[in-house]
């Protein structure tokens, strides 16, 4: 403790003790804490400090570190004691103590020398100063690992919202969606192991799933202590990204034990704690599972509940605070839980009920838990001192003796406030009425809290609905909020529909469409831009759209990036679906802006700083739905690959085998780009996913309708960018789908054109040859299997039409043109070209006109550009183009007469390549075609292996050569030495020199000038004997040889091995995808093979150049008619659901899903075994209550008996045995709690709150048995109160002396006062009039201008509620009324137009602002023609004993819409007061007005027998 004193005053030696890691303190001067109420660094520090996580510790040096250690001090305060002055007590060691409860030493230097200005009375107010605090940063509890924590000490006078900024701001914490205030026992308790377990699992499950932020006392003990270890379980048995639980303490900084650890002026990180219970003594230590502390201090020593205030400021100012979660915007709502507890818990609930606040109590906790639990279902009336006076004998068996009777009382009248608020009070049994968790209690707590709150209209269920959104409880809104109570229109869903969307709560969004919303009533033009502005940050197609708007900026020149609209998301989407796909979203005209016009009342939405609210509040005429909603949500949910909401999504989509295929194209393009490997593999499992899918609803469409099937697979998809489904798994390549039966089957009828599917190869060969044959039955027509006869030219035309005879043709003029060529190179090469040789350029020339066509051919209009690099991507075609290069270059040098020979090598080359391209003629076989693709991949395996090999030759080699041959310079001769002569070793062909045995002076030349001869080895003097070290070359050459002939060799037929392994698994999917091209190639090529294929060219160019005609698309799409697509489409959806229905059916079957489901069953039979033991032993226990209370009866009979035979001298009083027993009486209230009968209360409550409004007063207690004059109430003392008006022109005096009080004439006319009562006579007492109703706890006339009756007045002027039409709208079978209420200045509440009368007026002043003074006769003689509803005291909260409030309630009604009254009444109303607000509202019971004239209302709906 000693430190406390000299932290202020530490040396620089000492800081650097206290922080080593710190250096010299700065100075601070003491400051005000009005000084601080700015708060000057919130918004500079907010800009520099991350907000998007909280942090374990900062690290040395950060800037977060720094801002912190910098802004505390400036912004936060402690409280220090600045005169000492001995206190009467002692410390716990004896020692001399100041009033604060310091010792002196821990005092300031100065604190022990009192000035002369200070009074010799210790006075906090003057005594006590603030100055900048001392203790703050991270604290670490010793010896529990690296468990550490925020904390800071903060002045018992500071801001909360100071507090909050730091929380969120620089503790990085962010705002909750909820806040759990758990309040209750300061001391070790014990509960039973079940509830216990019951409430640390539920109190969890609400923090976690919400997001919620528990704020308790922070000590560990009690209470705070049961809700550490349900957190540290929590985080033992969670993952670590779960495991984030924020546990505020707010605990008083002078009962912290040890806190001298925690003081370090430039901040603790971290901070060293030791909780060490056994010497805490008095005080308390922090607990070591709470994540926050704040420390308040009010400079005071060992005194608890200092943080209460302060506590109770910061829960207040943040649930006043706006949180925006998944795009909705609420009021972050708190609610309190209380286990066991005393007076001062008793106090926190009765304040949390008075603000409000929710509360649940947990029965079976003990003390006021249980006393509070054990009467809240009992009616009001019943609740009696005498019946809390048992309670709390038994629950408060040990501390019993220090309840007074005043504080009996007091307890009293508490417990009847709080159970009077039933709406804001829940009880957690155990076990009871099916509730199992506390989560579910919590929450339903504040829904019940929030459905009985008054509101206007629907604003309570949207509240309501916004919760369970924010906290993504869909359990809780299925229960609580999608109910019959409330009837919900798709389109005020629509909303939180896209919240849902955003935060990604797929089950929400299934709930909502469960609901009837309509995907193409809810999605529209301004939907899409503000569901795609409102992309993760994190997600890769947000940064790729981001890269196409700074693009867009670079072209445009302009300074300001562009607003994101659809054509920009379709442009990135075109890149991912690739260029077969028309856009998505047209680039829309500057003057076309669509709009979105959807009405969303009392809905607040805001999300990134775009308002959902002001998006659903545009013109009515202006409104652009898409093409497809249900694809442009897919779409928006699978580029943030959201699995479970693209799921949704699809299950509802039309077109869903393109919708599947088009996913997964997406998904495989969105794989290659993404960085992080996790995401990646998530991508592309989804993207496996999807293609599963597409293959599953064709498979059914399959075997339903193959005609059908196969029309799915070509129909232009108008929704997807005018591409098939069939170009989607060609662009995705998904080789499952191509590899379908299904698929392969149509592209076998594409192949055979209009021939027969089963004609066979021979055939058709033979009639190709001998065409006369084809009016023959050798070959069958797929029309004629439909007997449809075909003519003769129809029948030549389709046979040489057909894809497989033009590949066959195709195929046959390429051998021609090979085999022309080679005879030409190897026998009739002449100086002057052949006529062969002519033939073959000729041929050439039409082979280099169909490479261009296929160049140029842009049936989707793509662009030269674009279809030139798709023509390149294709390695067939890069063989053409070499080998036509390769001809040309050798031509070219062939018709030069010097350049021949080089002419016809070049040639040469050129016909190997001609060659090579055969292999793409072979890929048409079932057998040769998937050898083909394993050639191409071993060939990459090669391509690696030389690498390898390459670092084994050239190593070798230069060795080699730099050993035997000295200096040799040809370079020729250098390559043979080092590559040729190495790479042919490893063949076998060893050069015989190398070990010196067959050396032949002969093969070489010594010198190295015969360019025929490579250079000899060293040799000796005569140049007969070589020198170099053969032992050398020759080891060498073993180990050359071990490496690349065994090793090498080796390692690359491993890899074709495993190559041929993993190739030949999909070879057949492989070639069946690839076979597709070879279709695709034919379908659309001319019939005439080269070189006859320059007539087609030519008369392609008749038609396109000269007569213009448009192209012939040739690829496999078929645009159907609407009706017949429509028809198709509700085919494919159908065994859509049909596909799903299945997969749901597999997954019940799966052993995993069934002992999943078998062990839920039997949690839930135990469950239900165990509520049934409970309900039966409340059965047993109702049964012995019933019992009893019957012997209580029979008891109470015979006693009267007894009393009767007494008194007439049949027995002595003291032969008169005991009767009765308290403990039946006991039983007798327990077994009522059952059967709560609320009634209307007998005596005024609102006059009777504790705390009196506009003053700091506080009534006494009266319980609702005292209220009454006649009850005897011997301890009754009230304070009194009487406020100033000086506004009032005439009010009683201010003072309660007998002098001035024997001026006044009670019950009759003073005046201009009228101090007669609507109810007759009261009783004057000592000058002072007595309230008729009874006794309200205070004296005077507090607020109220005269003692005795007030006079007011509160017209209700009503109208039928009618419908556009003029209809009147009917609820329940009666009409519903329109009521005028206003809002005054200065107040927060509504109200009737209508208040205090002043003397000798006959309108009420608050009447005179609302209307007009020329309307005021008019409004009179409206008053006379009404109907009178109350006259008499009105239940006002500024009621007192001597002075109250008695009202004239009168009922205006307009019943016809064309009233003229009424017509006037609203123009003169226009022209009010502008700053009063004045609306009429629809009449119901929860009407948010004051609580006295909703009974006014309540009266006036029964007198026009209207709904209420």
């Amino acid at each position: 403790m000693s430190a406390r004193g000299r932290c202020a005053r530490l040396l620089p030696s000492e800081l650097n003790k206290v922080c080593p890691e710190r250096g010299d303190e700065p100075a601070t001067h003491p400051r005000k804490m009005s000084d601080f109420e700015v708060v000057p660094n919130l918004q500079q520090s907010s800009s520099s400090v991350s907000r998007s996580r909280r942090k374990a510790h900062f690290p040395a040096g950060s800037n977060e570190k720094e801002n912190l250690i910098s802004w505390i001090p400036e912004n936060i305060r402690k409280k220090e004691c600045t005169y000492f002055v001995e206190s009467s007590q002692t410390s716990d060691s004896g020692r001399i103590v100041c009033e604060c409860g310091y010792l002196r030493e821990q005092h300031l230097d100065d604190a022990a020398k009192p000035p002369i200005f200070l009074g010799k009375e210790w006075d906090p107010s003057r005594h006590i100063q603030e100055m900048p605090t001392d203790a703050f940063g991270d604290i670490r509890f010793t010896g529990l690992g690296q468990k550490t924590g925020k904390y800071v000490r903060v002045s018992s006078d500071t801001p909360p919202r100071v507090i909050y900024h730091l929380m969120t701001q620089h503790w990085g914490l962010d705002p909750p969606n909820l806040l759990i205030s758990v309040t209750g026992g300061a001391k070790n308790f014990v509960m039973k192991p079940r509830l216990k377990n019951i409430f640390r699992q539920g109190l969890v499950k609400v923090a976690q799933t919400t997001g919620a932020w528990i704020i308790t006392g922070g000590s560990h003990a009690g209470v705070m202590k049961q809700v550490g270890e349900a957190v540290r379980d929590f985080l033992l048995s969670c993952s670590h990204k779960e495991g984030e639980i924020v546990t505020i303490g707010i605990a008083t900084w002078g009962t912290v034990y040890n806190r001298e650890s925690l003081v370090c002026p430039m901040g603790g990180f971290p901070a060293e704690y030791m909780l060490d219970e056994e010497n805490q003594g008095s005080l308390s230590c922090l607990d070591s599972n709470h994540s926050h502390f704040i420390l308040v201090d009010d400079g005071t020593h060992g005194r608890y509940g200092v943080e209460i205030p302060l506590r109770t400021r910061l829960e207040k100012f943040i649930s006043e605070q706006t949180k925006v979660k998944g795009g909705v915007a609420i009021k972050i709502p708190i609610v309190c839980v209380v286990l066991e507890g005393g007076p001062g818990t008793l106090d926190t609930i009765y304040n949390a009920i008075t603000h409000g606040t929710p509360c649940v109590i947990v029965e079976g906790s003990g003390r006021v838990a249980d006393v509070i639990a054990q009467v809240a279902n009992l009616p009001v009336a019943q609740i009696t001192i005498a019946l809390i006076q048992r309670k709390l004998s038994v629950l408060f068996h040990d501390t019993y003796e220090l309840f007074t009777e005043s504080k009996l009382v007091e307890w009293t009248k508490k417990i009847q406030d709080i159970v009077r608020s039933r709406q804001l009070l829940t009880i957690f049994r155990e076990g009871k009425y099916g509730q199992q968790d506390v989560d579910v209690a919590i929450l339903q707590a504040l829904f019940k809290a929030s459905r009985n709150q008054d509101h206007f209209g629907r604003e309570n269920w949207d509240h309501q609905l916004k919760l369970a959104v924010a906290w993504n409880r869909v359990d809780i809104a299925r229960s609580e909020i999608f109910t019959d109570d409330h009837d919900w229109k798709p389109s005020d869903l629509h909303p939180v529909m896209a919240a849902a969307l955003i935060s990604n709560k797929p089950e929400f969004v299934k709930l909502f469409l469960e609901q009837g919303v309509r995907l193409k009533d809810f999605v529209t033009w301004d939907t899409l831009v503000y569901l795609y502005d409102n992309l993760a940050p994190s997600c890769l197609f947000h940064s790729k759209l981001q890269k196409v708007l700074l693009e867009e900026r670079e072209h445009t020149a302009g300074s300001k990036t562009p607003r994101l609209q659809m054509h920009h998301v379709s442009q990135v989407l075109r890149e991912l679906l690739g260029c077969s796909t028309q856009p998505l979203y047209p680039k829309p005209k500057h003057t076309e802006r669509p709009r979105l016009s959807i009405p969303v009342p009392h809905l607040k939405l805001n999300v990134q700083g775009s308002s959902l609210r002001s998006l659903y509040k545009r013109s009515p005429g202006r409104v652009t739905f898409t093409m497809d909603p249900v694809r442009d949500l897919l779409i928006w949910a699978v580029v943030q690959n959201r699995r479970e909401l693209a799921e949704i999504i699809w299950a509802q989509s039309q077109d869903c085998m393109a919708a599947a295929l088009a996913c997964s194209k997406i998904l495989k393009e969105l794989a290659k780009e993404e960085e992080d490997t996790d995401t990646t593999d998530d991508m592309l499992a989804l993207a496996e996913e999807y293609e599963h899918k597409a293959i599953g609803v064709f498979t059914d469409c399959y075997r339903k309708d193959e005609e059908r099937a196969q029309k799915l697979l070509t129909r232009v998809s108008e929704a997807w960018g005018k591409t098939t489904c069939l170009q989607l798994a060609l662009e995705a390549k998904s080789m499952n789908f191509v590899s379908h039966g299904g698929v392969q089957a149509f592209l076998t009828k594409v192949w055979w054109g209009k021939l027969s599917v089963d004609s066979g190869l021979w055939r058709v060969i033979t009639c190709m040859l001998f065409f006369p044959l084809l009016y023959t039955n050798l070959i069958t027509f797929s029309r004629e299997k439909r007997l449809q006869p075909m003519g003769c030219l129809a029948r030549l035309r389709a046979f040489f039409t057909a894809p497989v005879v033009i590949f066959l043709m195709n195929t046959l003029s390429y051998f021609t043109f090979l085999l022309l060529f080679a005879y030409v190179l190897m026998v009739d090469f002449q100086p002057t070209p052949s006529w062969r040789e002519y033939l073959i350029y000729f041929w050439l020339f039409s082979l280099v006109c169909e490479e261009t066509r296929q160049l140029l051919y842009d049936p989707d209009g793509l662009g030269v550009v674009k279809m030139a690099s798709l023509y390149i991507k294709d390695f067939w075609n890069k063989l053409d183009i070499c080998a036509i290069l390769v001809f040309i270059a050798g031509l070219t040098c062939r018709l030069i007469p010097s350049t021949l020979y080089p002419g016809r090598i070049i040639l040469s080359l050129a016909f190997i390549i001609f060659c090579l391209r055969l292999m793409h003629i072979f890929t048409v076989s079932r057998t040769l075609g998937p050898k083909i693709i394993i050639v191409k991949r071993m060939m990459k395996d090669v391509f690696f292996f030389l690498f390898l090999l390459a670092v084994w030759v050239v190593s070798f080699g230069v060795a080699k050569q730099a050993i035997l041959i000295h200096n040799e310079e040809r370079v020729e001769w250098l390559f043979r030495g080092v590559v040729y002569h190495s790479y042919l070793t490893i063949f076998g062909q060893i050069p015989s020199y190398i070990d010196g045995v067959n050396f032949n002076i002969d093969q070489c030349s010594p010198n190295g000038t015969d360019p025929y001869k490579p250079k000899c080895p060293e040799t000796n003097g005569d140049n007969k004997t070589p020198i170099f070290p053969e032992w050398l070359t020759v080891i060498l050459l073993c180990l050359y040889l071990l490496f690349t002939n065994i090793l090498l060799l080796n390692l690359l037929i491993a890899m074709f091995n495993y190559t041929f392994q993993q190739v030949q698994e999909h070879t057949d999917q492989i070639w069946k995808f690839q076979r597709h091209d070879l279709i695709q190639e034919y379908h659309g090529r001319p019939p005439a093979p080269p070189p006859l294929i320059l007539l087609s060219h030519l008369q392609l160019l008749l038609r396109r150049g000269l007569l213009r005609q448009p192209a012939t698309h040739h690829k496999l799409k078929e645009k159907l008619e609407k009706n017949e697509e429509a028809a198709l489409l509700s085919w494919e959806m159908y065994l859509k659901e049909s596909y799903l229905q299945h997969q749901q059916c597999q997954e019940k079957q799966n052993t995993e899903q069934m002992i999943r489901d078998i062990a839920q069953r039997v949690d839930v039979l135990a469950e239900l075994l165990d509520l049934d033991r409970v309900k039966r032993t409340g059965v047993v226990e109702q049964r012995l209550g019933s019992l009893e209370d019957q012997v209580h009866q029979s008891a109470q009979a015979l006693r009267w008996m007894m009393q009767a035979l007494r008194g007439n001298g049949f027995s002595s009083a003291e032969d008169v045995p005991p009767m009765g027993s308290s403990k039946a009486l006991d039983t007798k209230e327990i077994a009522l709690e059952g059967r709560p009968q609320e009634s209307q209360p007998p005596c005024h409550v609102l006059a009777r709150n504790l705390l009196y409004p506009g003053s700091h007063t506080l009534r006494f207690p009266v319980p609702d048995e005292k209220v009454p004059w006649e009850v005897d109430f011997p301890l009754y003392d009230p304070p009194a109160y009487s406020a100033e008006h000086k506004d009032m022109a005439v009010q009683d005096p201010f003072s309660l002396s007998l002098e001035s009080l024997l001026k006044i004439n009670y019950n009759t006319m003073d005046g201009l006062i009228d101090r007669q009562s609507f109810h007759g006579l009261y009783a004057v007492q000592d000058g002072l009039p007595l309230n008729p109703m009874g006794r309200t706890g205070l004296r005077g006339r507090g607020r109220l201008h005269c003692f005795g009756p007030n006079h007011a007045l509160h017209p209700v002027v009503t109208r039928w509620r009618r419908n556009l039409d003029g209809s009147i709208i009917r609820k329940s079978l009666k009409k519903m009324l329109e009521v005028l209420v206003a809002q005054y200045p200065l107040s927060d509440v509504w109200a009737l137009p209508g208040g205090s009368l002043e003397p000798g007026e006959t309108l009420p002043l608050k009447l005179k602002w609302i209307l007009r003074r020329e309307f005021w006769p008019q409004f009179q003689n409206l008053l006379k023609q009404g109907t009178e509803v109350h006259r008499g005291y009105l239940d006002d909260p500024r009621n007192t004993d001597n002075a109250w409030v008695e009202t004239v309630a009168i009922s205006v009604h307009f019943d016809t819409s064309n009233d003229v009254e009424m017509k006037r009444l609203n123009s003169f109303l226009q022209g009010c007061d502008p700053e009063l607000c004045i609306r009429w509202q629809v009449l119901d019971k929860r009407i948010p007005l004051h609580a006295n004239h909703k009974e006014l209302l309540h009266k006036v709906s029964t007198l026009l027998g209207a709904y209420y």
